[in-house]
């Protein structure tokens, strides 16, 4: 199964009062709670990383609330909902203040798939995937650019020829990787490339993970490096992307992750460097990456500890502040942590009292 990560963020008042507020640019940061079928709205202050609730925060949506994406206009806002009442999408407009307001009826996954699990979207803006667990498939929509509105484009659902865990839209969106997990104990894993035109997806063939159990998958901004957690034997796997989407392992791949568990990776906007959230060693590396090769090394002071079981990484759009996700055991919660050449510092932690799935960032 996908790996559920992401995050529920809670300030308290008199924290969000005592920090200074001076840019008037704020992003905002929305976030899935499934076991309340919610979305919680939240202003990240640009000066200091602080998150503070928006009134009215969270807002319902659909059963199960498990994945959402924000459209680069800024305006709308989509949550895959796996719930067995449910398989859908839900459409929610995002008001100038972070409000959510969700426009029915929801756009059904159904009847050719469900568990519609993790959500993605072109840069452009015109296409929607989501990754469908329960039917090892996925489900693409063209949007309109006005009302939000979404609509199968033709040949969807495409199937999987594998169980999927996860899966990466390349920054062109003109490639699409999906991570899966076969074998006794999920003891091989696999990557599943396609190439996209207009949405519609085209098999590339299927590539060894190098890894057991790969839960994670990030590419660098370029869209030259592929790079992949491997939770079960504890490395990260590097692939040179090719023009055409073939995928080649890189020399000294895979490194071995001297942490246990990764599951989530993510690398900042300049494609300088990789953030690996290590479950099982409860800390989150961070590795320069090599411009030439895509090849990671470990810096200096990493890793860095994170409280209970990361399980998601987040960054705002800047790259200056880092949010790190935590899931039981322990207490579900949000680390907040300033970014200086990739060293973390912990800014401030916010305990929730319910898992969160994942975030989605208003840039």
């Amino acid at each position: 199964m996908l790996q559920k990560a992401l995050v529920l963020l809670l300030v308290l008042a008199g924290i969000a009062s005592c920090i200074s507020c001076g840019s008037t640019t704020s992003h905002y940061v929305f976030v899935t709670l499934p076991a309340g079928s919610q979305v919680g709205s939240y202003r990240e202050d640009p000066n200091s990383g602080v998150l503070t609730q928006i009134a009215g925060s969270p807002f319902p949506a659909g059963d199960g609330a498990e994945s959402m994406v924000v459209h680069p206009s800024g305006k709308f806002l989509y949550v895959a909902n796996p719930g067995d009442a449910e398989n859908d999408i839900s459409l929610f407009t995002i008001a100038s203040d972070g409000t959510l307001t969700e426009v029915t009826p929801r756009f059904s996954v159904a009847p050719l798939s469900s568990q519609p699990q993790l959500l993605a979207m072109d840069p452009s803006g015109n296409f929607l995937y989501c990754l469908n667990v329960g039917s090892n498939n996925i489900s693409v929509f063209s949007i309109d650019s006005s009302a939000g509105a979404l609509t199968p484009v033709t040949g969807s659902p495409f199937f999987l020829g594998l169980a999927p865990q996860y899966m990466v839209l390349a920054p062109s969106g003109n490639l699409l990787y999906v991570a899966s997990s076969v074998g006794t104990g999920q003891s091989l894993g696999t990557i599943e490339g396609f190439s996209v035109n207009s949405g519609v997806l085209t098999p590339l063939g299927v590539t060894p993970s190098d890894g057991a159990n790969p839960s994670g998958l990030a590419i660098n901004p370029k869209g030259t490096f592929l790079y992949v957690a491997n939770k079960s034997s504890n490395t990260i796997s590097i692939f040179a992307i090719s023009s055409t989407g073939g995928l080649q392992e890189v020399s000294g791949s895979p490194l071995n992750d001297v942490d246990q568990g990764p599951v989530n990776l993510i690398i900042d906007p300049t494609g300088t460097y990789l953030y690996v959230a290590n479950q099982g060693s409860a800390n989150v590396a961070t590795y320069s990456l090599d411009s030439t090769t895509g090849f990671p090394t470990a810096i200096a002071d990493s890793p860095f500890a994170a409280e209970g079981n990361p399980s998601f990484l987040a960054l705002d759009p800047t790259g200056k502040y880092l949010y790190v996700g935590n899931q039981p055991p322990g207490t579900p919660g949000i680390e907040a942590f300033g970014v200086a050449n990739g060293s973390l510092n912990t800014i401030f932690t916010y305990k929730v009292g319910n898992t969160p799935s994942s975030i989605a960032v208003l840039k």
